[in-house]
Parts: C-alpha cells; sequence; structure tokens
C-alpha cells in the first residue's frame, strides 16, 4: 500500500514538473517576439544614442569615434543649449494642464451622461487619427490665421496687426488638440468602470457636488488620470512638427534643437548628447509626477462627512 502510494507521488511530481516546464516554455515563446521587438527597436537604438553621444563630430559631419563628455560640458555650461529644454518643458506641463482641463469633463460626460451615445462620442474621438497628423496640424494654420480667429479677434480689440500663429499659444492650442484624445481615452476608460453608487451614496449624504468628485469622482479617475498625462506629456516634450508648423519656427523647442543638430548641423554626437538629456528629463519629471501623485493619494482621506 505504502508502495502505491509512493508511487502516486511520484507520478504527480513527474506530471506537475512537466506541466511547468511547458509553462514555461509557452510563456518563452509568447514573450520572446515582443521582447526582441523591444531589444531591437528600442534597447539598441538608444544604445546607439549613448555611444554617440561621448563621440566627436567628423570633419565633414557625422559621427567619429571617440570618448569625451564635452558635449555633455556644452550642453550644461551654455545657457543658449538648455533654453530648447527649458521651453519645452514648461509647454509640455502647460500642454498636459490644458489636455486634462479639456479632457476630464469631456471624459466624465462620455461616461455619465451620454447614455447609448457613447460608443459614437468614442468614434468622434477616433476619426481625427484617420487623418495624417501633418494635414491636421496645417488646417489651424487656416483656423487661426487672418482670414479667421486671428482676423476676427483683430479686428474685435482695434488692432490690424493682431496675430496668433507664430506665438507659444498657437502652439500651445496645437499640442492640446493634437494629443488630446491620448488623455480622453485612458480617463474615459476609468471612469466607465467605476462605481457610480458611491458618487450616488455621496449624494444621498448631503455632500456638495464638489466634494462628491474630489473625494470621490476623482480619485477613482487617477489611475486614468496618470496615464493619459504620461501619454501627452511625453510626445509633447519631443514635439517637433506644431512649433515648426504654427509657431513658424519662433517657439523653438527641444524638437527643433535636435533637428537642427542631426540635419543642419550634421553634429550627431551633440545631437544624441541632447536626445539623452532630454530623456533624462522626461524620466524624471514622470517620476516626480507619479510619486507625487500617488504620495497625495496615500495620504488623501476619502471622506464625504
Amino acid at each position: 500500500m505504502a508502495a502505491a502510494t509512493d508511487d502516486i507521488t511520484s507520478a504527480r511530481a513527474i506530471s506537475g514538473t512537466g506541466s511547468r516546464a511547458k509553462s514555461r516554455l509557452l510563456t518563452a515563446a509568447l514573450v520572446t517576439p515582443a521582447a526582441l521587438w523591444y531589444l531591437v527597436l528600442l534597447v539598441l537604438p538608444l544604445a546607439i544614442v549613448v555611444v554617440f553621444s561621448f563621440g566627436v563630430r567628423a570633419p565633414n559631419g557625422g559621427y567619429q569615434p571617440a570618448f569625451t563628455f564635452d558635449n555633455y560640458l556644452m550642453l550644461l555650461t551654455q545657457p543658449q543649449r538648455l533654453s530648447p529644454f527649458v521651453t519645452s518643458l514648461g509647454m509640455a506641463i502647460a500642454g498636459t494642464i490644458g489636455c486634462l482641463v479639456v479632457g476630464l469633463p469631456l471624459a466624465y460626460f462620455i461616461a455619465s451622461r451620454a447614455g447609448r451615445r457613447k460608443g459614437l462620442f468614442v468614434l468622434l474621438m477616433v476619426i481625427p487619427f484617420w487623418t495624417s497628423f501633418l494635414i491636421r496640424t496645417y488646417s489651424w494654420l487656416i483656423i487661426l490665421g487672418r482670414e479667421n480667429v486671428g482676423g476676427f479677434i483683430g479686428s474685435v480689440i482695434g488692432d490690424p496687426d493682431f496675430r496668433i500663429l507664430g506665438t507659444p499659444f498657437a502652439v500651445l492650442m496645437g499640442l492640446v488638440y493634437g494629443y488630446l484624445p491620448l488623455m480622453v481615452f485612458p480617463l474615459y476608460v476609468t471612469l466607465e468602470r467605476m462605481d457610480w453608487t458611491l458618487v450616488e451614496a455621496s449624494k444621498d449624504l448631503g455632500a456638495p457636488r464638489w466634494a462628491t468628485f474630489r473625494q470621490i469622482t476623482l480619485p477613482m479617475a487617477l489611475p486614468g488620470l496618470i496615464t493619459g498625462s504620461i501619454l501627452v506629456f511625453i510626445p509633447m516634450m519631443g514635439e517637433y512638427v506644431i512649433p515648426a508648423i504654427l509657431g513658424y519656427g519662433r517657439t523653438f523647442l527641444a524638437g527643433n534643437a535636435l533637428v537642427d543638430a542631426f540635419i543642419q548641423t550634421r553634429n550627431w554626437p551633440f545631437g544624441s548628447a541632447m536626445a539623452v538629456g532630454l530623456i533624462l528629463i522626461m524620466l524624471v519629471s514622470v517620476s516626480f509626477y507619479v510619486w507625487f501623485v500617488n504620495r497625495g493619494r496615500a495620504g488623501r482621506e476619502v471622506s464625504v462627512l
């Protein structure tokens, strides 16, 4: 009897080991393509950029192997080199706030008030992505031009020379318009899954609408808010098309500086150092933002009394 029990235990152990091995093989088969894609298209190019950042400019432009920190020293010691990064950071923060101010009420409306038209509103948010980003940006040249909004505002204030195009405000409007859906979708998904009975209970207990929104709706929507903010902040930091078209190149962001370094002056090592600096700025900014939001959520008392 004992021998039979031992045989059954051994068989189960062998079967369990075989199942774990099959599970590992299946996991490896599923993960390997994505890992190779990530390695070849993200890690390897980033490693090349880091290597280039320590080189020097070749006599005819491009990259010449070397190991020097001059590119980083030039970036840190010359204020005019840091100016595009400061402008990009300020514009990205303003654009993220603008997307949040417009996107949160819109996502809240679609999730709570749209009813059967939710699919229609989501479709309307997706439709702009069917058109080229470049064409959508060029359309704002017509909207904000002297013949339309710009000229109308100029006639109202009595200033025939008034213009919107070529200003930071035009760039900011383009950023908010271009990346607004990336803020709305995560917020909408989060609010759609929210337990709305909590909002009803808060109202039944006599809490004002603002208190209900601040202490129940906003904390519940926080994951979508964090995701949306990151999705819009990162591409805004490296934006090139919008400031070049709507800002007429006068609003000089980090993306414009990178294009000049790689294409105009063909100083690939310095451009690579700028790219590494831009990545570090985004990492620090996003990490601080996530830490700040999570710290505030941990210390917040969810109470409507």
